[in-house]
């Protein structure tokens, strides 16, 4: 007996015989659109689009935002004006987000904080304000929260607003492994101001930099030779427009960097496929993130990784020695670690073998072909990884010469 269904021929259900039973085949589209915005002077109280953000009809709003407890120090009292300003009622989630609170325990307060709140399910979005460990803590607690809850994000770090802050995945970390609990659930929008970066030390700035090199490297030699002229310069001026050399690319900078990731995320979103070029710097990093947690930031973990990874393809005939030295010499000149002690030749074999679980069985290793370019392997061996590692030692041993600082940070 064949099972009947109501649906009509062209919906997206099929039914068949089986022997001595029925089945049924499902197969749906769920459509995913988000937008990602550069808004500068975002807490401004003229500056309407935060309060668009948040307004759901004619209503007053009322909303609950969780804030990263450093951010809220810094800028608690002008978002308390700006919303009261907008006549948006809030409730304040202050979570002291980090590396080491990145867990399950932290997502259930901030779903304690929704249910106490009375988070409606779709038309009164959470806002998440803060770096990016903050706002994947909050958008795995918004996909669990009814199913699907949406929510807003203000990234306030530079890894915030050119990484974990623009993309859909979600997560925390579990055990000794990076990241390996979470869901896909983009926020509905992000919203992205500079401003903040001027409060932001040199050092976070440096690590949302390491991200920005990633891009470079494989996709975009123009944007490293910016980096090349310009890296000290942004650093100093925490990425901020003005006078000198460095004030006038650091949007172009951030831009370039934003428009490289999404390009790369939006036609594999839910990563059906795993040969991704946004992991380049990701195959040993995660490994190394959590063996050197509290000492390391996740980029520059993921700086090592890009390190190790060029030796790699230089040995390979990718990269020519002069390529190397460049790439090399930026990560110096950014003061980003090219090594770190946990770097074993053991950790790092451990670190392929999960990576090469993590990507179902195959290595899909990125590595630069010259600057700007990239290709993938999947026949590393240990031998290749502890010769790289050898040398990227040695490298860090030899005498330095002093790097060239832009025109801007030398008074010009």
């Amino acid at each position: 007996m064949t099972a009947q269904s109501s649906l009509a021929p062209g919906d997206r259900l099929y039914d068949y015989t089986t022997q001595g039973g029925a089945a049924w085949r499902v197969s749906a589209l769920k459509e995913v659109s988000y937008d990602v915005r550069i808004q500068p002077q975002l807490l401004d109280p003229a500056n309407p689009a935060l309060a668009h953000a948040l307004m759901s009809g004619t209503a007053p709003a009322r909303r609950l935002i969780v804030i990263d407890a450093t951010v809220h120090s810094l800028y608690g009292e002008r978002l308390a004006a700006y919303l009261a300003g907008h006549d948006v009622e809030f409730q304040l989630c202050v979570i002291d987000a980090h590396e080491s609170v990145k867990v399950m325990e932290t997502v259930f307060e901030v779903v304690g904080a929704m249910d106490a709140f009375g988070v409606p399910r779709r038309h009164a979005p959470v806002l998440a304000m803060g770096g990016g460990v903050l706002t994947d803590i909050v958008g795995l607690a918004a996909s669990l929260y009814r199913r699907a809850t949406p929510y807003v994000r203000i990234p306030t770090t530079l890894i915030g607003m050119i990484d974990a802050g623009i993309g859909a995945k979600t997560g925390v970390n579990f055990r000794e492994h990076k990241n390996r609990l979470g869901a896909y659930h983009p926020s509905s929008l992000t919203l992205v101001d500079p401003g903040f970066l001027a409060t932001l030390d040199a050092r976070h700035l440096r690590n949302g930099l390491a991200e920005i090199l990633k891009i470079a490297l494989i996709k975009d030699a123009e944007l490293f030779d910016l980096l090349e002229r310009h890296g000290v310069g942004l650093v100093e001026q925490r990425m901020q427009p003005g006078e000198g050399s460095a004030g006038g690319v650091a949007l172009t900078v951030l831009c370039r960097a934003v428009q490289g990731m999404l390009q790369e995320l939006q036609p594999n979103l839910w990563e059906h496929q795993l040969r991704r070029l946004v992991d380049f710097g990701h195959s040993f990093s995660p490994t190394v993130e959590m063996a050197a947690l509290p000492e390391l930031l996740h980029g520059e973990a993921v700086c090592t990784d890009m390190a190790l990874s060029s030796v790699l393809a230089h040995h390979r005939g990718l990269l020519t020695g002069t390529e190397l030295g460049r790439v090399l010499d930026v990560m110096r000149l950014l003061r980003l670690p090219v090594l770190h002690p946990v770097c074993t030749p053991e950790l790092m074999h451990r670190a392929l073998a999960d990576t090469v679980k993590h990507r179902d069985g195959w290595q899909h290793l990125p590595l630069p072909r010259g600057i700007g370019d990239a290709v993938f392997v999947n026949d590393l061996a240990r031998q290749e990884v502890e010769a790289a590692l050898l040398a990227l030692a040695e490298h860090e041993q030899a005498p330095r010469q002093p790097a060239l600082r832009d025109p801007v940070d030398l008074g010009a």
